[in-house]
C-alpha cells in the first residue's frame, strides 16, 4: 500500500509465509488511535455501569418510550425516565433472587424488542447473570437447543410468544424452571404450566415478588460475562458467543470516540428507533451507547408496515438498519419516481446530480445544495420522521447504488459498518461526507489491529500490490470463546486473532472493501474453485435480480442458480414483449427464463467472468427466499445447505434438463 493512506497506520509488519502458515499483511490501526486506544469513563468496567452511571447523571431523562394503544389506535409515545426505569429494574433484580437465582445463572429473553426487554436486561446485569437473548425469529428448534444448550434457568418471554416457549417443553424443563410473561398470563396458560413442570408469573406478579426483599449487588469484574449471543449460523447448530463486560464497554467506548472525531457526537438529546432485533450485537451495542449518553429509546410496534407510522411519531435521530430495510426504502422512493410524471423525474434527477457533483467535489452533504434539500429532498427526510442525522447500516453490505443515493436524498450522515457477533459489532466503519468510501465499509474503528492473512487456495494475497486476504481482528471487542465449544473456539481464535472467514482487500486510502467469504468456496467436478458469494453480488446488479442463490458442487462441471425476480421489472418486460400472465405464471415462462438468464450472461461477460463461472441454468421463485421456510439467518443471510434441501428436486431437474439440453446440441 501506497503513501496515500490517509485513515490507517501500520503497527507491526507484514510476516512472509512459513512452515504451512500463510503469509499475513502488516497490521494497521485507525488514525484516530495514534495516541493509543481509547480508555473507558472513569468508573465504568461493566455493562451494569454503563446504565448506573446514566440513572446517576440523567435521572430525568426520557430513557424508553412506547407507543400507548388507546381503542386499538396507536397514539403518542409514553416514557419512562432513566429513575422510573432503575426502580424497576432493582425491584426485578431482587425477585429474581427472592426466587433462588445466582450471579451466574442464565437467563433467557424471548420476544420483540420493547421496555420490558432491557428492564430484563439491566436486571441480569445488576445481578451478574448471564442475559441469554432468543432471537424472535429462531423457531421453537433453536429455541430449544439454546434453552438446553446454555441451561436457561428462568425465561422472560413476550406475551404472545408464550405458546412458542411450551412447545420447547418438554426437554427445555430440565434447566428452565421459571417463566415470566412481559405482559399477563391465562388461566389455562397457568394450567399447562404446571402440567409441563414449570412455574409462570404475569409481569406484574413477578414484580411483587421482590417487594419486602433487598438483596446486594455482586461486585462486576471486567471479564465476567454478561451475555451469550447465539449466532443464527448458516451452517449446524446456533454457537453461544460469550460475550464480557469488556467487549460491550470497549465497543462503546470506541463507537463514541470514532462519531466524536467525525464530528456526529452522540449527546443525551439523541433519539433512537429500536426495532432491530436486540438480541443481535448490533442493535445491542448501539442501544448500549445511546444509554451511556442519556438518550432515549422508542420502540417499533413489532410490525414492519407500520415501523414509516413509528418513525413519524417519534422522530428519531438515529436510524439504524440492515440493507433489506434500505432496500425497502430505496424501492419505494424509486416507485414514487416512477409514477410522479416526467417534471417531477426531472426535477429529481437533476436536483441529483448537481448536489451529488458537488459531494465528490469534497462538499459536505450539508453544504452541497441547501436549496435542494429543502425543496426537493426534504420530503424524503420526512419521511424518516425529519429528524434523522445518523443513519447506520450494518449486518450484511449495503450496495453501492443504495448507499450513494441515500447520501445524497436523505439529508443526513449515512454510514456503513462491519463486525461480527464474535467482534461484539463494530468493527469498521465509513465516514460521513467521504465519498471514495463508497462501496467499502471504512477504516477500522480505533479499538482493534487488523491484518490480512493469505489465502493462497483462492488466490488472495496480502502482500500483493492490491493486499487481498482473509480479514483478522486483535483487541478488547473481542468475544471469550463459543460456550461448551471450545474446538470452534481454536478454528478461529489463534494466538489473540479472531479470523473471521470474510476476505477482504485493503483500498489506498485505507478503509476495507469484503470482496469475498473464505468459506464460500466449492470445487466443480474439473477442479475449478468457485468463490460463490461474489458471483452472487456481481449476478445480483442484475436489474430484474431480487436475490439469487449460485450453486454447484464437485460432481458437476457447470453452475446453475435460483433466483427471486424483480416482481415490476419483470411484469414490465412481459408487457413490452406480449408476454402474458401474472408473475407466478411468468416465472414459469420459458421466455422470462430465458430473458434473465440472458441478463445474467451478459453481466458475466461484462465483469469479465471465466466460462465456468456463468450459470447455466436457471429457477424462478416467486416467493422470496425466507426465514419461515429457514432458508435465510435474522440478518438475510443465505443459508445454503438449507436452500440445497429446499430446492433439491428442482436443482436436480436443472441439471438434468442442461445435459440433455447439450446432448442434443442444443
Amino acid at each position: 500500500m501506497t503513501s496515500q493512506i490517509r485513515f490507517i497506520f501500520e503497527v507491526e509488519a507484514a510476516k512472509e509465509a512459513t512452515d504451512g502458515n500463510p503469509s499475513v499483511g502488516p497490521v494497521y490501526r485507525s488514525t484516530f488511535a495514534k495516541d493509543g486506544f481509547p480508555n473507558p469513563i472513569d468508573g465504568i468496567q461493566s455493562c451494569w455501569d454503563i446504565f448506573r452511571t446514566a440513572v446517576e447523571k440523567y435521572p430525568n431523562n426520557r430513557m424508553l418510550g412506547s407507543r400507548e394503544i388507546v381503542n386499538g389506535k396507536a397514539g403518542k409515545y409514553v416514557w419512562k425516565t432513566y429513575k422510573e426505569v432503575y426502580d424497576i429494574v432493582i425491584k426485578l433484580g431482587n425477585s429474581l433472587r427472592s426466587c433462588g437465582i445466582q450471579e451466574g445463572e442464565k437467563c433467557g429473553i424471548y420476544g420483540i424488542n420493547c421496555c420490558e426487554w432491557i428492564i430484563s436486561m439491566e436486571a441480569c446485569n445488576a445481578h451478574g447473570l448471564y442475559c441469554v437473548p432468543l432471537y424472535d425469529t429462531l423457531g421453537a428448534g433453536a429455541v430449544e437447543f439454546i434453552i438446553s444448550h446454555a441451561e436457561v434457568s428462568i425465561a422472560f418471554v413476550e406475551e404472545k410468544k408464550i405458546p412458542e416457549l411450551f412447545k420447547t417443553c418438554p426437554n427445555s424443563t430440565k434447566y428452565m424452571k421459571t417463566v415470566v410473561s412481559f405482559g399477563g398470563v391465562k388461566p389455562e396458560q397457568k394450567e399447562e404450566a404446571e402440567k409441563l413442570g414449570l412455574v409462570i408469573h404475569s409481569w406484574d406478579e413477578f414484580l411483587k415478588l421482590g417487594e419486602d426483599k433487598q438483596y446486594d449487588l455482586p461486585i462486576k469484574k471486567q471479564s465476567d460475562i454478561c451475555t451469550i449471543m447465539y449466532t443464527s449460523g448458516t451452517t449446524g447448530d446456533p454457537k453461544g458467543v460469550l460475550i464480557s463486560n469488556e467487549s460491550i464497554v470497549t465497543i462503546t467506548t470506541g463507537v463514541m470516540h470514532f462519531l466524536g472525531n467525525v464530528n456526529a457526537s452522540l449527546s443525551e438529546k439523541d433519539v433512537y428507533i429500536s426495532y432491530l432485533p436486540l438480541a443481535h450485537v448490533f442493535d445491542r451495542a448501539i442501544e448500549e451507547c445511546i444509554i451511556q449518553v442519556g438518550g432515549s429509546i422508542g420502540f417499533w410496534r413489532g410490525d414492519v408496515k407500520l415501523l414509516i407510522e413509528d418513525l413519524g411519531e417519534l422522530k428519531p435521530s438515529i436510524f439504524c438498519a440492515v440493507p433489506r430495510v434500505l432496500d425497502r426504502v430505496y424501492t419505494g422512493l424509486q416507485q414514487k419516481l416512477s409514477v410522479g410524471g416526467f417534471f417531477k423525474k426531472k426535477v429529481f434527477d437533476v436536483a441529483f446530480s448537481y448536489k451529488f457533483g458537488n459531494m465528490k467535489k469534497g462538499q459536505s452533504h450539508v453544504a452541497a445544495a441547501p436549496f435542494c434539500d429543502k425543496l426537493v429532498f426534504n420530503k424524503v427526510k420526512q419521511g424518516l420522521g425529519g429528524n434523522v442525522r445518523i443513519i447506520l447500516s450494518g449486518a450484511a453490505p449495503l450496495a453501492s447504488h443504495i448507499e450513494s443515493f441515500l447520501r445524497v436524498v436523505a439529508c443526513c450522515n449515512v454510514l456503513q459498518g462491519y463486525g461480527l457477533t464474535e467482534s461484539c459489532a463494530g468493527t469498521f466503519a465509513t465516514f460521513p461526507d467521504e465519498l471514495d468510501m463508497l462501496g467499502t465499509v471504512g477504516p477500522p474503528v480505533p479499538n482493534v489491529d487488523i491484518r490480512l492473512e493469505s489465502v493462497p487456495e483462492m488466490n488472495y494475497d496480502a502482500l500483493g500490490s492490491t493486499p487481498r486476504g482473509e480479514i483478522c481482528i486483535r483487541g478488547k471487542t473481542l468475544f471469550s470463546g463459543y460456550y461448551k465449544r471450545e474446538d470452534l473456539t481454536k478454528e478461529v481464535l489463534i494466538d489473540g486473532w479472531l479470523h473471521t472467514g470474510d476476505i477482504g482487500e485493503w483500498q489506498p486510502n485505507g478503509s476495507m472493501k469484503i470482496i469475498d467469504r473464505k468459506k464460500n468456496i466449492f470445487k466443480l467436478a474439473q477442479g475449478e474453485y468457485v468463490a460463490v458469494e461474489n458471483l452472487e453480488n456481481v449476478y445480483s446488479q442484475v436489474e430484474v435480480i431480487e436475490s439469487i442463490w449460485v450453486y454447484g458442487n464437485s460432481f458437476e462441471s457447470f453452475l446453475v442458480a435460483i433466483a427471486n425476480p424483480a416482481q415490476q421489472t419483470l411484469e414490465r418486460w412481459a408487457v413490452e414483449n406480449g408476454v402474458n400472465g401474472d408473475f407466478n405464471s411468468l416465472c414459469q415462462n420459458a421466455k422470462a427464463k430465458a430473458f434473465i438468464l440472458g441478463e445474467l450472461v451478459k453481466i458475466a461477460k461484462e465483469k469479465k467472468l471465466k466460462g465456468f463461472e456463468i450459470i447455466k441454468a436457471i429457477h424462478l421463485e416467486p416467493v422470496a427466499f425466507d426465514m419461515e421456510r429457514d432458508l435465510l439467518t435474522p440478518t438475510y443471510k443465505k443459508k445454503r445447505p438449507q436452500l440445497l434441501k429446499y430446492y433439491q428436486n428442482v436443482i436436480d431437474e436443472m441439471y438434468k434438463a442442461a445435459k440433455e439440453g447439450q446432448a442434443s446440441g442444443q
